[in-house]
């Protein structure tokens, strides 16, 4: 399977690495595909429970996908793709979620984009808070290392998981490898730290970073700060954690990807100073189309006939009633005329409550058959705090 992998995605693990990734697959649910006695063809599926609007279900991450470069153009990531579907199904998972290699494979096969992130640089000078910005004279931070507060770490970020859609609970295996230090890990941006703030009653967040140092030409330091994590459990932390980082004495810039809705965008006094590109984050795919949407909540009442064209998983596509508010909603078979018309990739988009429906209507993408009816949907599946899964899997 490394082979394979490595070969798809040019680049190999190194030992540690790969031994951890071995401790993590889930070997029942692997496929692979032979050309005789010769792999070709790998996808696996990393089985968690997520976020998603107002509840946390089992969720298939679909993993290691590869094709070895002299197989391409065959239909075995067609095949593979059918056949997990079916698998996912049979398991009675409603949702599939993976992070794209590639952005334009996957829609192809019904996945939509669920989740943005932006990269953000900060430029540390110019870097002060607004003025009100949260404080608590009871918290105070604390320089340590990953590996010594990690149970901290773990119990902070259960948490945090819980309050924003595609977070998703971490397993021992997946701790071990975002903490691992070793140099491969490092990549030129210097040894793994961590800030913890906290009071008399414990641990209230954390962040970990690198800093690449560097110097100019004159002498002046001009070293790069890359977060990989801030996780708090409350707006005061979450402040102080951000300013231990940004006070961070030598630095230059920070950068660090975060949910498009951070709020550290509105906590810094002067939003020139943060430059930030926006990128696909997490892709859903709604595996069975009645469970899932019955399976969240909805911010607003909804109750809408819906069309779902979809090739890979037929018992999906016909018309569906979905109706309910915030207490709940039901999606049943309908034979009533459809007040919209999408492709299934459409509600994998809007899922996890960040969905592009009225820019897929005017992209004629979609079809509205009733006036008002994309609206009165997307009004219901939008969600605060807006998705973000943060880590690949």
């Amino acid at each position: 399977m490394l082979t394979v992998t490595s070969e798809a995605f040019g680049a190999t693990p190194p030992p540690p690495l790969a031994e951890i990734y071995k401790s993590r697959t889930e070997f029942d649910r692997t496929l692979a595909a032979f050309d005789g006695d010769l792999m070709v063809g790998t996808t696996g599926i990393d089985s968690f429970t997520m976020t998603v609007p107002g509840a946390a279900i089992p969720v298939a991450g679909v993993t290691a996908v590869s094709v070895l470069p002299s197989h391409r153009r065959r239909g075995i990531l067609t095949s593979l793709m059918r056949r997990q579907l079916a698998d996912i199904r049979e398991r009675g998972e409603a949702v599939a979620a993976l992070y794209a290699s590639e952005s334009v494979i996957y829609g192809r096969y019904g996945y939509g984009r669920a989740a943005s992130e932006i990269r953000v640089t900060v430029n540390r000078p110019g870097s002060a808070f607004v003025p009100g910005a949260p404080t608590d004279p009871g918290l105070r931070l604390r320089v340590t290392t990953p590996a010594d507060v990690r149970a901290d770490l773990e119990r902070v970020f259960a948490e945090v998981a819980t309050r924003r859609p595609g977070r998703y609970a971490r397993n021992k295996s997946l701790w071990d490898s975002l903490l691992i230090d070793e140099e491969f890990a490092q990549q030129g941006k210097g040894t793994l730290r961590c800030l913890v703030a906290e009071d008399d009653d414990g641990v209230r967040g954390y962040a970990t970073f690198r800093i690449n140092a560097k110097w100019d030409d004159d002498g002046i330091a001009a070293n790069e700060l890359h977060v990989n994590e801030v996780e708090a459990l409350d707006p005061a932390a979450y402040a102080l954690l951000w300013r231990g980082v940004l006070d961070r004495d030598l630095v230059a810039k920070v950068h660090a990807g975060r949910p498009v809705d951070d709020p550290l965008v509105a906590l810094l006094a002067d939003a020139r100073q943060l430059r930030a590109s926006i990128s696909d984050d997490l892709w859903v795919r709604l595996v069975d189309v009645q469970k899932a949407l019955e399976l969240r909540s909805y911010a607003a009442p909804v109750d809408v006939v819906v069309e779902v064209l979809d090739e890979y998983c037929p018992w999906n596509a016909g018309r569906w009633r979905l109706s309910g508010d915030a207490s709940g909603a039901t999606c049943k078979p309908s034979e009533d005329e459809p007040d919209v018309t999408l492709p299934v990739a459409a509600l994998g988009s809007a899922y996890l409550g960040d969905g592009q429906f009225a820019t897929m209507l005017g992209a004629g993408l979609l079809n509205e058959h009733r006036a008002g009816a994309v609206r009165e949907l997307a009004t219901a599946m939008a969600w605060s705090p807006k998705p973000w899964a943060g880590l690949v899997f």
